[in-house]
């Protein structure tokens, strides 16, 4: 029994079984006809066999004979191992069992599925290689299926499997086939060829899934995001369903069984990745085989996925896992390869992107590359212009633009050029990459022709920035001789402006001598102007050097040149100018001095021409009158010597000349001089007439008395000659007795000085300084007069060597005597004048260490007194405060100076070593006495700081208990109303809390109080009174304290119960609202009638049901608080207890309706199901129906629908059962739906029935008609491709090349296994007819189509192996040719593989050429040195690069035999390479040399620089405005000359070395280094002699300053020392002591003394200084010194008046600080009294009135020294005092304080006395009380004794009781009587003191105070007095309500100052008020005649508020300090606080 299967690509699947008619079926038997036997063999057909059977078929006849071994009937193949069903029922995927017709295991049914979906699944790969199973068992067994099954897997080529069909054939077959899965390592367990041969199911599906997962499965990997954990296999498959699907509804794959029966998962893959073929929301679960049916379709037509399942293979109770995961790794691979073919389409649009974007870039390269080149072209044209800028600024921007040429616009362009060569690179790469042709740039765009283009550009930038640079240089040059030239004009002008100025003053003075010494100081001007002349020219050679070398600013320069040319030759004229007027001026003097010469003569004439004498006789008057002859002759020449001054004086006077003197002086002078002239002849002529008169006279007398006359005449001329004899020895005497008169003037004057010296010596020698400050005064007022009397005495002495000076010069003959004499003089006055200094020092010293001692002991008595007063002072608390304070006060002042002293006396101890032992002595006695005062006060403080403590502690604990009472007050308002809402209750809460609050901060200030009260306890006590029982108060307090903490637990407890029940309200109303809410809902609630109307409603339901358990959280709540409150017994737990009832009532129906919607909802899905399969019964009842007549071509098209119909039918057979399951299921479940249920279940069996008989009727007649049919076109199929296949074989052309021929061998195998298919095929047709009961037409038909195929068959073996051979023909000889052209392209590749090494290294090589050609030497110095580092890397690069040129010379000599064209590139490439490091060395060279060149022009241009800025220095015009300015410009100019020298020569010797080094080494710039040293040496030595310049003149102007400061700060002394004598006259306050002021004013005379040598220096330094200065500068001097003269004039007589007025204001002073210490003593006084704490108990109250009496006592002890004050104070009235009217007032303030310090005493004594009374009765009252409180627990006891014993005792103890009380009834009386006032006139009595806190005690009893003792309860208090008639006043808060019973305009509330007194109120607005008498607005005083008061309990505003009404109906409200208690007028005692708490008021 054989089996045959062939497979045809076009039309469906034909197999064909030969079977046995004696075979039996392994199952019943199908109801079929009984002429179609199915058959099953499992041996398939070998090639021998098929040929056998080939020509069987060819030869046979035309029916079958009976002798046929066999009858062949085509049957279609089962599926699985069962029978066949009949023709048409078993479609594809269809199951007979699911027909209900066979029921198998469901191992079986797994089987039978995975079965079909493998062989689905071969099939759907083997599509590919154009071939076809049909039994997946029995198409394996040859392996020839495996094996392409294999191949198509894997895409690799396997064994050709062995021709053949026996058993060994295909066991071979098959173990090639595993052998490759082993190779593919696929562990195959237990399966064996045989086994597949053989045909066993099991192992065959084991391998066929083998296969699937490591071909379709095993490649899925999915790497998860979260763990980064790598998945494989089936779990990576599973992990990617799951990704695909998440976020679908109902879509949760979790395996590859049941997740996926649905049908969701399938439709949510497919919407995952084609959303548009699945309309994802349509779809529901329960609607599974649609679901499925709908996938497989969509994945089948849209995707192209073969359907390897069916829905009822998936939708059934336990899917096959195996089949699942075949059919989901199809849409894995399909939806992979969608996206790989995505990413495909991406990579190929990238690539063709690629391609344009190639394009654009070599666009975008020519466009760049163009405009570089424009660029280059355009940028050589610029810059290679040589024209530059003729200035330094014009080049520097020129320099700068180029500058920035190079750092910003071409690093652009040389980027973009390197862009450009990356650009062209990845141009060349990509076109590499995608194997193109290299791209060519167009003709002049190429790198090279950039390359060279740049050069040029690069050698034009060259040249263009050495041409800049020399040019730069060039300018700078220019520049810095230009900036010289400045600095020199600037020099020169300033020094011509400054001597044009001194030459154009004429001060020449109107003396002689003055104009003899312009005229030597012009001819100084003119020697220092002649050598200025030098300088001159050098500023004008300058300009012509800065004018050749063509300078921008040449115009100015020359401008200046011409300026200083012209101002030298001014300079010039005005100075012969001046000389021509000196000389004048001079000439003029001179004439001047000769008619002073002159005049005097004229005047000595006139003497002579006034004598008297005319001669005693003849002779004599003759004798006159010749003597008158020649004094007439000497007048007569002198007049023509007058004439001839007068006519040399009047040439000065013309006009038009320079006058030296203004004409009128010069008339006036020669008419003075002729007029003397004039008077002189006039004269003479006179005494000519009287002589002559007196001649004749004695001529008459002679001529008559004969010879007496004669004789009388001769004796006259002898005693003539006598008496002229003796005049001039007379007048030699007078001479001689004058000298002699001067030299013992001169004698006893130095006699004077030195008797006075010497006794001033003896006195000063022998003077011993005083210790005593008296004696030292006196001492010090001594050398005042002898200050006075030295001041004269210079005088004397400076008299004395004037003379002394005369007579030197008049050539006395005494002149050594006298010289010595004075020397004597002077070195006596020199060593008295040092003596006197010395002793002044001794006496300073003296005085100033007394001053100091005394000072000391003036302070250590005070300190002593302050420390007296201290001790003194009593110890009750406010007196000693106050001294406490004004200690500190004292302290503060007094310490400043005890720190002052001592260091006043280290400095003198230092100063002074001999008094060093007294002054430490002082300093320690100080010291002790300070720390004595320090302890004092310190033990004052402490005494201060221990009663503050007390009085601290009895303020707190006071305060504590005032808060205690209003705390328990506060806390036990337990009987207040509870809270109505839950607002109130929380504010409640919240006050309470507050409390609490408080209570917690208030521990602390208990905790203290007890902890202060027990220290005190346990001190000694004596801080304590003998009242102050500190013991009996702290029970009290501490019972007090713990029954505020229980009352506020009571409270807590009942606020927190009231919030629990407003809680519980709140939380009662919110759940019944919800319990109404949901009543409502749940109320007219009606079925739906739809599925979709009944999921709406349960979606409602669910929320509705989601929203009753939030609110049931809030139930549980208040049934809670209901539970609690029952537990409580609160009525409102019944109506909680309703709402619970009512809250499950509405749960329970709430799931009673959710069952009804969930039943509804089953029935609903049931029905819509059952609709749904019966309109599909209905369609496919009418398509079975149709019995159209076709014609035989569609018949088998009918056929093929007609079996899809029947598998489709047999698919939704598992629709009808699960729809009769889930009927039945319901009804079981629902039996009140039964009726209905069955009921459609019948209807729909019933319609199925119909539909199944219907199809199977039409399934035998389509079969019957359509197989004769089939067969035809059959063969006529097979003909055409026969047709074909012989067309194909008739071009027998080989091809020329491997690859062709490997494809025609490939091709021509494909036709041989087609052909051999063709012939199993064409058996099977053969087989198919005999066995069909043909017509006698169609057997004809069918004959003659089978012979023409057969003859075909035949005609194509010959043409099949011609092929063959032909082709392995070919093949060999083509193999042959390949390897010899192979061995001629491996030389080729070698050449050329060294001739492209070659021209990467030539390529490389001239790279580095061009770096090495490179002329770029650098900008500056760090570029250059960038070049050199880069160079040399450039050369280390070359040198690593000839191991590179050895291996190239190594290729070379391996391929020499190639040719010699390879050895010349060789050699080429060696002297290349030689040729470059040849470069690099020049290079390298030249780089070293430019960058010492730009390092010595740095250095050179730094120094330039420095020697600039130097110059600007040291040239400065500065020379100071004061002296201080100009000798820190002196320090400076040294210091900065100093440093100038030593590194200016320094550094130029470094520049000079490094110049000559550099031109010794033969530098290419020598010239250039050279000019750079000569231009730095010339600049350094301008800079020295600028330098010398200014020293001198800064040294001059420091001289001058010097004298300015001197004068000026001695003039500030001067005035300083005036501004201090006011404060001697009139001192500011406080007024200092009288000796204080007297040794102030000693001090100041002291310090006026060393201004003495001061004053001298001064005059002596002016003096020195008019010598050297004229004009402005002189005039200065002179005004500056007369100036401190009068300054010091004026200060000595200011000293004088101050002198005067200091004793006269010591008295007034001394009697006002006496006033003052007495008032401020009485103050002290005053503020003590009543200063101190109130009393708090007897102790205290006694404590004050001892110290209140010693207050007294210290009074009465100062009485005497008022009195003295008062009585100094009268005598300085009476001696009428400047400050009468000061001590007046002092006088009556000092009585008036003593009367009030007495008063106030008194009044405070009488106080201490009543409070002594009142704290006496405290006292007794606090031990009343303490008793009374002891018996209460005794008369309130209830115990009466239960024994008699017990009876008896408790008899004895109220006995006892008994006789206490009337013990204790006196001491009550007196309490009694101590409560009233006695006094005939009721005065107001004494308030009670605020801090005593009065309150009732609740029940109608008293609360006893803490601090006020208890009243009896037999004894009532009285009843208060009338307050009202008692002043009292304070500041309260008052708000107007009412005015006269209308409201007030003004409600507001104001702080008014309130007094009451006498029953009226008045209101101030402060508390001087009441004294002014304006009340606050003008308002009356308020009458409280019947006027009502009440505590205002209604204003809720304020606390502490009562109201007050008037008769007037007006209407007041006030806050008192605290709470109001009494009304009504006694509690306005509690309504202020007034200053120092509430007091009575005058009355």
């Amino acid at each position: 029994m054989v089996t045959t299967t062939t497979k045809d690509c076009k039309n469906g699947p034909n197999n064909f079984f030969v079977s046995n008619p004696g075979g039996s079926w392994a199952h019943p038997p199908s109801p079929l006809p009984s002429d179609i036997l199915p058959l099953h063999s499992p041996q398939p057909v070998s090639g021998h066999l098929l040929l056998f059977h080939l020509k069987l078929i060819l030869h046979l006849p035309s029916s079958p004979t009976p002798s046929a071994p066999a009858v062949v009937r085509p049957l279609p193949l089962s599926p699985g191992p069962f029978p066949l069903s009949p023709p048409g029922l078993q479609a594809p995927g269809s199951s007979w069992s699911r027909l209900g017709l066979i029921r198998a295991c469901p191992a079986d049914e797994r089987e039978a599925v995975q079965k079909k979906t493998f062989t689905k699944w071969v099939n759907s790969h083997l599509a590919r290689v154009g071939c076809h199973i049909g039994d997946l068992y029995a198409d394996l067994r040859d392996g020839f299926v495996l094996t392409r099954l294999l191949e198509v897997l894997s895409g690799e080529q396997l064994p050709r499997p062995t021709r053949g069909r026996m058993r060994i054939h295909s066991l071979e077959n098959v173990d090639k086939a595993l052998q490759f899965l082993k190779e593919q390592r696929v562990h195959l367990e237990n399966v064996g060829s045989h086994d597949i041969v053989d045909g066993n199911h099991r192992l065959t599906l084991g391998l066929v899934w083998t296969i699937i997962l490591r071909f379709q499965i095993q490649v899925i990997k999915i790497e998860t995001e979260d763990n980064r954990e790598t998945r494989s296999a089936k779990d990576a498959l599973l992990l990617w369903c799951q990704m695909k699907t998440a976020g679908y509804p109902e879509v949760n794959i979790q395996n590859f069984t049941t997740s996926w029966r649905d049908g969701l998962a399938f439709n949510a893959l497919i919407h995952r990745h084609r959303p548009d073929l699945v309309d994802f929301s349509k779809l529901t679960k329960s609607n599974a085989n649609y679901n499925l049916q709908r996938a497989f379709r969509t994945a089948e037509q849209h995707l192209g996925l073969a359907r390897l399942l069916d829905p009822e293979d998936v939708n059934m109770e336990a899917p096959d896992e195996k089949s699942i995961i075949t059919y989901v790794v199809s849409f894995y691979h399909y939806f992979s390869k969608m996206k790989a073919l995505a990413v495909e389409g991406k990579r190929i649009g990238k690539v063709l992107d690629q391609v344009l974007e190639v394009g654009r870039i070599m666009e975008r390269y020519e466009e760049l590359a163009a405009e570089l080149l424009a660029w280059i072209h355009r940028t050589v044209g610029l810059i290679s212009n040589q024209k530059f800028a003729n200035s330094l600024s014009g080049v520097q921007q020129q320099l700068q633009a180029f500058t920035a040429y190079c750092t910003l616009e071409k690093p652009v362009k040389f980027q973009e050029k390197g862009n450009l060569e990356v650009l062209l690179f990845s141009i060349q790469s990509k076109l590499r990459a995608c194997n193109r042709r290299l791209f060519v740039p167009r003709e002049g765009c190429g790198i090279w022709d950039i390359d060279k283009a740049w050069g040029q550009l690069e050698k034009a930038e060259h040249e263009r920035e050495a041409a800049l640079r020399a040019e730069l240089i060039r300018q700078e040059k220019l520049e810095l001789l230009a900036q010289r030239f400045d600095h020199k004009v600037a020099m020169r002008e300033s020094w011509l402006n400054e001597n044009q100025r001194l030459v154009s003053q004429d001060n020449f003075g109107y003396e002689l001598p003055a104009v003899e010494a312009a005229m030597k100081k012009h001819e100084a001007i003119e020697a220092d102007i002649a050598a200025y002349e030098e300088r001159v020219q050098g500023v004008a050679e300058l300009a012509q050097a800065l004018a050749t070398e063509g300078y921008y600013d040449a115009r100015r320069v020359a401008a200046q040149r011409d300026s200083v040319l012209r101002q030298w030759a001014l300079l010039t004229g005005l100075v012969g100018a001046r000389r021509t007027r000196l000389e004048q001026n001079l000439a003029l003097q001179k004439v001047f001095q000769e008619m002073v010469y002159m005049v005097d003569w004229m005047e000595e004439m006139q003497a002579q021409l006034l004598s008297r004498e005319c001669g005693q006789h003849l002779v004599e008057a003759e004798d006159l009158l010749q003597k008158h002859g020649l004094l007439e002759g000497d007048i007569a020449a002198q007049s023509e010597r007058v004439e001839a001054l007068n006519a040399a004086a009047l040439r000065f006077s013309q006009p038009g000349l320079d006058l030296p003197c203004d004409p009128q002086v010069i008339c006036n002078r020669v008419n003075h001089v002729h007029g003397c002239l004039a008077e002189l002849q006039e004269q003479a002529a006179r005494r000519r007439a009287e002589l002559e008169a007196s001649r004749s006279l004695w001529a008459l007398l002679q001529d008559g008395a004969g010879p007496l006359v004669v004789a009388l005449q001769v004796r006259v001329v002898e005693a003539e000659q006598l008496f002229a004899e003796v005049t001039e020895v007379a007048a030699l005497r007078r001479q001689w007795l004058r000298d002699a008169l001067a030299v013992y003037r001169m004698f006893g004057e130095v006699h004077a000085c030195e008797l006075w010296i010497g006794e001033k010596e003896q006195w000063l020698l022998a003077m011993r300084v005083p210790d005593s400050l008296d004696d030292v005064e006196v001492v010090q007022h001594r050398f005042e007069s002898l200050d006075q009397e030295m001041n004269s005495l210079m005088g004397r002495v400076l008299d004395v060597n004037h003379t002394v000076q005369e007579l030197v010069e008049g050539g006395h003959p005494s002149s050594d005597e006298v010289r010595s004499c004075q020397d004597h003089l002077n070195s006596r006055w020199n060593r008295i004048v040092e003596l006197v200094e010395q002793r002044k020092e001794e006496v300073s010293a003296v005085l100033l260490v007394e001053n100091h001692v005394l000072e000391v002991a003036e302070v250590r008595a005070q300190v002593r007194e302050k420390r007296r007063a201290v001790e003194s002072a009593p110890r009750a608390g406010g007196a000693l405060q106050w001294r406490l304070s004004g200690l500190e006060a004292a302290l503060q002042a007094l310490e400043p100076r005890q720190a002052a002293l001592l260091e006043e006396a280290a400095l003198l101890a230092v100063r002074f070593p001999a008094q060093a032992a007294r002054l430490q002595q002082g300093a320690e006695e100080l010291g002790a006495e300070w720390g004595a005062l320090a302890s004092a006060a310190q033990a004052c403080g402490e005494a201060v700081a221990a009663a503050g403590r007390l009085q601290r502690f009895l303020h707190d604990l006071d305060a504590f208990l005032d808060w205690l009472v209003r705390a328990q007050e506060t806390a036990g308002g337990g009987e207040g109303p509870l809270p109505g809402s839950l607002e109130e209750a929380d504010a409640l809460l919240a006050r309470h809390a507050a409390l609490k609050e408080e209570v917690d901060r208030r521990e602390e200030d208990y905790a203290r109080i007890v902890a202060a009260s027990e220290a005190l306890l346990a001190g000694d006590g004596g801080e304590l009174g003998p009242g102050l029982a500190l013991d009996e108060w702290l029970p009290h307090l501490e019972l007090g304290w713990h029954k505020l903490l229980g009352l506020w637990d009571v409270r807590r407890e009942a606020l927190v119960q009231a919030h629990v029940y407003q809680l519980f309200l709140r939380d009662l109303r919110q759940a019944r609202a919800v319990l109404r809410n949901q009543e409502v809902a749940l109320s007219g609630l009606d079925l739906p009638g739809t599925v979709e109307s009944v999921e709406e409603a349960l979606k409602r339901h669910r929320n509705f049901l989601t929203t009753m358990e939030l609110n049931q959280q809030k139930m549980q709540v208040a049934v809670q608080a209901a539970e609690s409150l029952l537990r409580q017994g609160n009525a409102y737990g019944e109506q909680a207890q309703e709402a619970v009832a009512l809250s499950q009532e509405n749960q329970l129906r709430a799931q009673q309706w959710m069952q009804k919607l969930h039943d509804q909802l089953g029935l609903q899905h049931f029905l819509r199901d059952c609709h749904e399969l019966d309109g599909w019964i209905h369609e496919k009842m009418l398509m079975a129906r149709d019995g159209t007549r076709e014609d035989g071509h569609k018949l088998h098209k009918r056929w093929l629908r007609h079996q899809a119909f029947m598998a489709e039918l047999a698919q939704n057979k598992e629709w009808l059962e699960k729809i009769e399951r889930e009927g039945q299921q319901l009804m079981q479940e629902k039996p009140e739906l039964a009726a209905s249920v069955r009921k459609k279940l019948g209807e729909i069996r019933q319609c199925w029935a119909e539909l199944e008989s219907t199809t199977q009727a039409k399934a035998r007649q389509l079969f019957e008609a359509s197989k004769a049919d089939q067969l035809v076109q059959s063969f006529a199929e097979l003909d055409k491709k026969l047709l074909h296949m012989e067309s194909q074989l008739q071009d027998v052309d080989p091809g020329g090349d491997l690859a062709t021929v490997n494809s025609q061998l490939k091709k021509l195998q494909s036709m041989e296994s087609q052909v051999e298919e063709w012939y199993r095929e064409v058996g099977e047709l053969q087989a198919q007819t005999a066995a069909l009961p043909l017509e006698p037409a169609s057997k004809e038909l069918v004959g003659e189509r089978q012979n023409a195929v057969g003859e075909r068959l035949v005609r194509l073996l010959e043409p099949l192996q011609e092929r063959r051979r032909l082709l392995l023909g070919a093949w060999a000889g083509l193999r042959e040719a390949a390897e010899r052209r192979q061995q001629v392209l491996d030389a080729a590749f070698q050449v050329e593989q060294y001739y492209f090494d070659v021209a990467e290294v030539e390529a490389w090589l001239g790279e580095q050429e061009l770096l090495m050609m490179s002329e770029d030497k650098g900008k500056d110095e760090q570029s250059t040195l960038q070049l050199l580092k880069k160079h040399l890397q450039l050369e280390q690069g070359v040198e690593n690069y000839e191991e590179s040129i050895a291996q190239l010379s190594r290729q070379c000599r391996a391929l020499l035999e190639m040719g010699e064209q390879i050895s010349r590139r060789q050699s080429q490439v060696d002297r290349l390479y030689v040729a470059l490091k040849e470069l690099g060395e020049e290079r390298r060279v030249g780089l070293e040399q430019q960058y010492w060149l730009y390092q010595l022009s740095r250095q050179v241009d730094e120094l330039e620089h420095w020697i600039a800025e130097k110059e600007v220095v040291a040239g400065s015009p500065e020379l100071g405005q004061d002296f201080e300015h100009v000798t820190v410009l002196q320090e400076k100019f040294s210091e900065f000359a100093s440093e100038t020298g030593t590194a200016g020569r320094e550094r130029l010797a470094a520049v000079n070395q490094m110049v000559d080094e550099l031109i010794e080494c033969g530098h290419t710039a020598a010239a250039t280094m050279a000019e750079w040293k000569d231009g730095l040496n010339e600049a350094w030595a301008e800079l020295l002699e600028l330098m010398g310049t200014r020293a001198q003149l800064l040294a001059a102007s420091r001289e001058l300053h010097k004298f300015f400061s001197d004068a000026r700060e001695l003039q500030g002394q001067i005035e300083e020392k005036r501004r201090r004598l006011p404060r001697l006259t009139a001192p500011p306050e406080p007024r200092p002591s009288a000796s204080s002021m007297q040794r102030t004013l000693r001090a100041f005379e002291h310090d006026l003394q060393l201004l003495v040598s001061q004053v001298r220096q001064l005059q002596e330094g002016a003096a020195q200084l008019r010598t050297v200065y004229a004009g402005e500068h002189a005039e200065a001097i002179a005004s500056r010194e007369q100036e401190v003269l009068q300054g010091w004039k004026e200060l000595l007589a200011a000293c004088e008046d101050a002198r005067l007025h200091v004793s006269s204001t010591a008295d007034a002073l001394r009697f006002h600080s006496q006033a003052r210490d007495l008032l401020s003593w009485m103050d002290g006084i005053a503020g003590q009294i009543g200063a101190a704490d109130k009393p708090r108990d007897v102790s205290s109250v006694e404590v004050l009135m001892n110290y209140h009496q010693g207050l007294k006592t210290e009074l009465e002890a100062r009485v005497p020294e008022l009195t003295a004050c008062q009585e100094l104070g009268r005598s300085l009235l009476l001696n009428k005092s400047a400050m009468a009217d000061e001590i007046q007032a002092q006088l009556d303030k000092l009585g008036t304080r003593k009367e009030e310090v007495s008063d106030k005493w008194d009044r405070h004594w009488e106080w201490l006395q009543q409070m002594l009374e009142v704290h006496q009765f405290a006292q007794e009252a606090v031990v009343a009380d303490a008793w009374l409180t002891a018996q209460e627990p005794l008369l309130q006891s209830r115990e009466l004794g239960s024994s008699v014993d017990e009876v008896e005792q408790l008899i004895r103890r109220h006995e006892a009781f008994r006789k206490a009380a009337a013990a204790w009834e006196e001491r009550f009386s007196s309490l009694r009587r101590l409560t009233t006032v006695s006094t005939p006139n009721p005065a107001p009595a004494p308030l009670p003191w605020p801090h005593t806190p009065l309150s009732m005690k609740k029940g109608g009893g008293s609360r006893r105070s803490r601090s006020a003792p208890a009243q009896g309860g037999s004894a009532p208090a009285p009843p208060p007095p009338p307050t009202h008639t008692v002043q009292h006043e304070g500041f309260l808060l008052r708000k107007r309500e009412l005015d006269a019973n209308r409201k007030s305009s003004n409600r507001s509330w104001v702080s008014l100052y309130c007094v009451l007194s006498k029953g009226e109120l008045g209101f101030y607005k402060d508390a001087k008020g009441p004294a002014s008498g304006g009340t606050h607005g003008g308002e009356p005083l308020l009458s409280l005649h019947k006027a009502t008061s009440e505590v205002a309990s209604d204003y809720k505003k304020k606390k502490h508020v009562f109201k007050l009404q008037t008769q007037d109906g007006s209407e007041f409200l006030l806050q008192a300090k605290d709470e109001v208690r009494s009304v009504p007028f006694s509690l306005l005692s509690k309504l202020w606080e007034p200053p120092g708490w509430l007091a009575p008021g005058p009355e």
